[in-house]
């Protein structure tokens, strides 16, 4: 593998510096701007960050961390990638962006190299969109397509905010204040394959099943051995799309492109879509649904769907960007063995609060022996580490693809140091 580039890089400050919005004061000072001026929706912000550099980001009050939640899977470069910002910045200085009734190379090239990346088949087309809940969004309105509106899903299962993604998400606190929702979506129990047997055998008939192949929001939950096998073959058997979700696991964030592609996950299956986002930018917001073959890929027809700014020039060339740094450093390669070595180590811990470390490739759930992944999450952050507690007993990792076993090894030192007892001061 060539030498991973951290991303190091400092832009110069701007022609007309008036023209950028200050990053002096207190981080207190900033949260409290805050407070008076964005939606309570995220609650009260843990640090205001004013920059990154690889995988370290570094607050208002010059508090440096790692950052090992990568924007919740999303900077696979780190920050401030020198050919990533490289790319945005040639692009947005030759065409930054024209409406979908004209097409770039540039969008053109990256729609191509998706299907490639995909191993789609002749006949398979892309609709690209802003984020993974957009694509999630489009991928709801095929299902639409196919003349039937029962749909499967699995629980546990995050999709999106929006109306139609959210049909799709099984969490009840995320629903219940926007129901009635669209409707037809049924939840099934997650990996249970005599249950995922019994919906197609009994009721309507099924437009689509909608899963993830890693449960990323739940606790970082792999699909069991064997279970999109069986679902390629009911849905194969009964006319029904098999759709997955890969705004989380894909990109390269298991270690292969997709996860499905991973032959324990997938077992050589190939799908009807796949929804991508998160990684597919290194930072940049974009996103995409992948029809494979016809006849699913001419089931959204013309007028059928839209987006004003998705495909646009810059967010392909930031996905092409981002997908020619992976392959030229070998990210993949890295992603798999520094993944293993990491959950090797957390797994080699003899600690009490910490049950066991699962995942592929640098998508990490910690599992925990006690509801404390809140307050690990807090003492890492005051450590300098930023990560998720996705669920009362999970600790989730994401970090970017060129973090490093060094670097790596810092956060494993944390946790081992970790009083048993969070309420004596750990």
């Amino acid at each position: 593998m060539s030498e991973i580039s951290t991303g190091r890089h400092r832009s110069p400050a701007p022609a007309d510096a008036g023209l950028a919005p200050a990053t002096d004061g207190s981080g207190a000072q900033w949260t409290e701007r805050y407070t008076h001026a964005v939606m309570d929706t995220f609650g009260a912000p843990q640090r205001v960050l004013v920059r990154g550099e690889g995988p370290y980001v570094w607050d208002a009050d010059g508090n440096r961390y790692l950052d090992l939640l990568g924007g919740i899977a999303v900077n696979a470069l780190g920050h401030a990638h020198p050919t990533l910002t490289a790319a945005i910045s040639a692009q947005l200085g030759t065409l930054g962006h024209v409406s979908n009734f004209f097409a770039s190379p540039t969008q053109i090239a990256f729609a191509e190299r998706l299907l490639a990346l995909a191993g789609a088949p002749d006949g398979s087309r892309v609709f690209l969109t802003n984020s993974g809940t957009e694509a999630n969004e489009a991928a709801f309105k095929l299902t639409r397509r196919t003349g039937r509106t029962r749909v499967l899903a699995l629980e546990g299962a995050f999709h999106g905010r929006s109306m139609g993604a959210l049909a799709l998400t099984h969490k009840a606190a995320y629903r219940e204040p926007f129901e009635p929702l669209p409707g037809g979506v049924e939840f099934l129990p997650f990996g249970d394959t005599e249950a995922l047997e019994a919906a197609f055998a009994d009721g309507e008939p099924v437009a689509a099943l909608v899963v993830e192949p890693i449960q990323g929001e739940a606790g970082v939950l792999p699909l069991p051995p064997g279970y999109l096998v069986r679902a390629r073959e009911l849905t194969r058997e009964h006319g029904a799309l098999l759709i997955l979700d890969e705004v989380q696991t894909g990109m390269g964030r298991t270690g292969t492109w997709f996860a499905h592609q991973l032959p324990h996950i997938g077992g050589g299956i190939v799908p009807d879509a796949v929804t991508v986002a998160k990684g597919l930018g290194g930072g940049f917001p974009v996103g995409a649904l992948i029809a494979y073959g016809e006849p699913v890929a001419t089931l959204l027809a013309r007028g059928q769907h839209g987006t004003t700014f998705g495909g646009n020039p810059v967010a392909s060339a930031a996905g092409l960007a981002t997908i020619g740094v992976i392959e030229r450093d070998g990210l993949l390669e890295h992603v798999t063995a520094l993944g293993r070595r990491l959950r090797d180590r957390i797994n080699g811990l003899d600690h009490p609060l910490v049950a066991t470390a699962r995942g592929e490739g640098l998508l990490i759930g910690i599992e925990l022996t006690a509801p404390v992944a809140p307050q690990i999450a807090a003492r890492a952050l005051e450590a300098g580490f930023v990560v998720n507690p996705c669920r009362p007993t999970t600790i989730r990792l994401a970090p970017p693809f060129v973090l490093t076993d060094d670097q790596a090894g810092t956060f494993v030192d944390f946790l081992a140091g970790l009083s048993a007892d969070l309420g004596e001061g750990a």
